[in-house]
């Protein structure tokens, strides 16, 4: 249990440091789905 508390008290270190505003995680959030978009558009053809 302590792992699984410490590795997510990481991962949100590193989300804060990567996106510092409200703006920067949905600019993120919006570039994961255009790829994830992207990419089920190449598969389908």
């Amino acid at each position: 249990m302590r792992k699984i508390v410490v590795l997510a008290a990481v991962a949100a270190a590193l989300l804060t440091s990567a996106c510092n505003t409200v703006a920067g995680v949905g600019k993120d959030v919006q570039a994961a789905g255009s790829a994830v978009t992207g990419a089920a558009n190449d598969a389908r053809r």
